[in-house]
């Protein structure tokens, strides 16, 4: 698992995204809609930033600001660390691990972001081989 690269873990799939002017309301109800706790802001296809659901609850919540008319731009964290597809996802899950976020932006050689990591991404694909070993052995056990 270690050694799968980013872009064979996130594959084709889609991510959430906004501008710095969405509204934070607007951008939590992406995030539900998705299904996701990051959206990253991308700007003339290029990545300006992340927010997360940490940044939310901290930065808007906590700080008594109105969803409805704070801009992601006041919120997000600029400059977060990215990842390139071709990079294992062991070193990735490293990065996550040291820097301490659950999230990272998978960006391109051109700079242009083409997926989310998400530390949940490891256990998925632990399910996966757990549920892949319970099928063999539901053979196994058949056959014998």
């Amino acid at each position: 698992m270690p050694n799968r690269s980013v872009g064979e873990v996130i594959g084709q799939r889609a991510f959430p995204t906004a501008t710095q002017n969405t509204t934070v309301r607007d951008a939590a109800i992406i995030m539900k809609e998705w299904h996701s706790s990051a959206i990253l802001i991308v700007e003339n296809g290029y990545l300006e930033g992340i927010c997360t659901e940490r940044d939310i609850v901290f930065r808007v919540v906590a700080a008594n600001c109105d969803p409805a008319q704070t801009t992601i731009a006041t919120v997000m964290t600029r400059n977060p660390q990215m990842v390139s597809p071709e990079k294992p996802f062991g070193h990735a899950l490293h990065l996550m691990y040291e820097g301490g976020f659950r999230h990272m932006p998978v960006v391109n050689r051109a700079g242009h972001p083409v997926g989310l990591l998400a530390a949940h991404d490891a256990l998925d694909m632990d399910g996966l081989q757990m549920e892949q070993d319970l099928v063999r052995r539901e053979e196994i056990t058949i056959i014998l």
